[in-house]
């Protein structure tokens, strides 16, 4: 940029960019770490630092080679979770800017956006990709990024069961825990293969509002039944239900496990590739690779009805019904 007569000239056999007031800027690679040996700076850009194959030996022989005036360092990447840049942001002395790809828009094609990051949006690469997050995992938590990342697929148009799961809270005020209702198919002609297909839970709803909910869910996606976590409420939870709509076949469940103990067998399926997601759905994602079973976590009600939803059809000893179409 600027006018001709200000303009650097570029010369390829010394990696060398020079400007008429004689200022220098140099090139280097981070896939040859030594290269950086033998030369001294003021200043100095990392472009893409998450990426670098060796970036511990690249950065440390760029720090040598900083030693002229007041040096300063920028770097620009997109976030992972690997050492050297969790280090970076841990420090003091480290300033740190984010933007997304859609502060970008302006520069960037709209098929990009209608066709690109909508596949994206609301996963962990669409996170990292497009918002500038530095996803990482937690640990202990049952579930990773990757394994979820894995999991997604396209569903299928038919599926031998389908089931709607209810953990009902305690109280129905907005700062009350949500209630999970959360959909899931169990795969026509592969009875040890299932699908998440939708998280309907919501929050703030009275009784009567959430069982209504969970009804018109039941409907929407012509289920067999709804399973209904009891522990906290006992008849009145099947009562409420019943009210919404007294036809609907509701399975009762309780709890005698923690949730940790009934969430690990559903984990497993998960490793053994045998859960899908037929969408990202963000909330209860950042729910299941939060979720580590420690005293004083948040309520994973999200978490609690998928859990309960896989288990009735992948752990139960339930004969399949009439195989639907979606």
């Amino acid at each position: 940029t600027g006018f001709p007569s200000e303009r650097p000239s570029y010369e390829p056999s010394r990696r060398r960019v020079v400007w008429p007031t004689g200022a220098e800027g140099y090139i280097f690679s981070a896939e040859d770490p030594d290269g950086l040996r033998g030369y001294q700076f003021d200043t100095a850009w990392s472009d893409e630092l998450a990426k670098w194959p060796s970036p511990d030996d690249t950065w440390s022989n760029l720090q040598m080679g900083l030693r002229l005036g007041e040096p300063q360092q920028m770097v620009t990447t997109t976030p992972r979770p690997v050492a050297l840049l969790k280090q970076l942001l841990d420090r003091k002395t480290t300033a740190v800017t984010r933007a997304s790809s859609y502060d970008n828009r302006a520069n960037l094609a709209p098929a990009f956006f209608s066709e690109i990051a909508a596949i994206y949006e609301g996963t962990a690469l669409g996170r990292q990709e497009l918002l500038g997050e530095l996803i990482e995992d937690r640990s202990g938590a049952l579930w990773s990024w990757a394994i979820l990342e894995a999991a997604r697929r396209e569903p299928p148009q038919s599926f031998a069961r389908i089931v709607v799961a209810v953990d009902p809270p305690v109280t129905s005020t907005k700062n009350s825990d949500a209630c999970g209702i959360v959909v899931a198919g169990l795969c026509h002609g592969a009875p040890h293969r299932a699908f998440v297909l939708e998280d309907a839970s919501v929050q703030g709803l009275s009784p009567h509002q959430w069982a209504e909910r969970a009804v018109a869910t039941y409907h929407r996606w012509s289920a067999d039944r709804i399973v209904v976590e009891v522990n906290q409420g006992g008849d009145l939870v099947r009562d409420v239900l019943r009210t919404a709509d007294a036809n609907v076949p509701i399975k009762a469940v309780r709890a005698n496990r923690g949730k940790l103990v009934r969430a690990e067998p559903i984990a497993a399926l998960y490793e053994q590739n045998r859960v899908h997601h037929a969408r990202p759905f963000p909330e209860l994602e950042a729910e299941l690779t939060a979720f580590t079973g420690a005293s004083g976590e948040s309520s994973p009600d999200r978490l609690d009805a998928m859990v309960w939803a896989l288990t009735e059809l992948m752990l139960s000893a339930v004969a399949e019904p009439t195989v639907r179409t979606l």
